[in-house]
């Protein structure tokens, strides 16, 4: 009887002890914009995934969401990880534009062409004054993408004059204003929307990175690509974010916590910065090999879009002034991070 009772203790002990480390296995829900296709899934997302997979003995596993199909906008991506419906996303606070005002100064024309020192930039400058704008969400990392050009579909854009009564598309509340101030006519919508509306003829081109383009075949969309001297700033580029939601993060055990600080941070963000630097080549060879039409922007004329997009600096700082924020400091410290991270 005693060996019997020793016995069915010693299997529910087993049990316990199964169901233990059962419950320390935790899956995650990475919710994101991108098909599978994308470059931020290849060498971004599953990469990401399987390294976290591994370093906790397969404790910590993605259930991945890609291209919306948890359902939603992308605008609605930052409420769906600081809520809880999803555990994981990236996305563009530029999307819910106005919503993250301090993070926009990256967003502003002509700031940096280095994904890789915007990154690095970015992730200090978030400490310093933005980490409040992500209540209930925890950054993992923070960057921005490779230089932004523009894309159209019947004519080329060569001087300021070009943009006159062009219906383009970009991406952020700044860069909507950048267009503006350069005489199109800005339209404002998430990528997934861009396959449509071009191929509708709603929008005469859009702003862009390479990164993105061959994923959904835009280069087969335009005819002619406009970029700017590398000598000097890119047109624009927009912020992305890698969030978690807090509670989530507080909820794991300590073993998986050290997992995820182990894989986010500003190491994580500089090394996204190099994917998204290293991705300009491949998109822009696909729109080569088709035989579009190229057309670089001088230093000259690009003075004069410069000069153009001059009050956007101006409205920041007086937005950034009337939120209680020192505006003119906060676009100083942007710059000289860029300045200090500058390859």
């Amino acid at each position: 009887m005693k060996k019997m009772l020793r016995s069915a203790l010693g299997l529910a002990a087993g049990l316990a002890l199964t169901a233990a480390a059962h419950a320390q296995d935790v899956t995650l829900k990475f919710h994101h914009i991108w098909n599978t296709q994308a470059m931020a899934s290849v060498q971004l997302i599953n990469p990401w995934c399987d390294k976290i997979a591994k370093e906790s003995a397969s404790k910590l596993k993605c259930q991945v969401f890609p291209a919306m199909s948890m359902g939603g906008t992308p605008p609605q991506l930052v409420d769906q990880v600081k809520d809880g419906v999803a555990d994981l996303v990236i996305t563009l606070p530029g999307y819910t534009a106005g919503r993250f005002p301090a993070l926009e100064v990256f967003e502003l024309p002509f700031m940096t062409n280095s994904a890789e020192a915007g990154a690095r930039a970015a992730w200090d400058y978030l400490q310093k004054y933005a980490l409040k704008e992500f209540p209930g969400t925890k950054i993992l990392a923070i960057w921005v993408h490779d230089e932004g050009y523009i894309h159209t579909r019947e004519k080329p854009i060569k001087t300021l004059a070009d943009f006159k009564g062009l219906k383009m598309r970009a991406p952020t509340r700044q860069t909507n204003k950048l267009l503006a101030a350069l005489g199109a006519s800005p339209v404002g919508m998430p990528l997934p929307a861009i396959v449509d509306a071009v191929s509708k003829g709603t929008i005469d081109g859009f702003l862009l990175p390479w990164e993105v383009m061959p994923s959904l075949k835009l280069h087969e969309m335009v005819k002619f690509h406009s970029e700017t001297d590398p000598s000097r700033p890119a047109l624009y580029s927009a912020v992305f974010v890698f969030a978690m939601n807090q509670a989530k993060y507080d909820a794991l055990p300590a073993d998986l916590k050290k997992v995820i600080d182990a894989n986010s941070g500003p190491q994580l963000s500089q090394d996204i910065g190099k994917v998204w630097d290293a991705s300009q080549a491949v998109g822009r060879k696909l729109a080569q090999d088709r035989g579009n039409t190229f057309h670089m922007i001088p230093a000259s004329e690009l003075q004069n879009w410069v000069q153009a997009s001059q009050p956007l600096y101006r409205d920041f700082v007086a937005d950034m002034d009337k939120k209680g924020l020192p505006g003119q400091q906060m676009l100083q410290d942007a710059r000289e991070l860029l300045q200090k991270y500058k390859k």
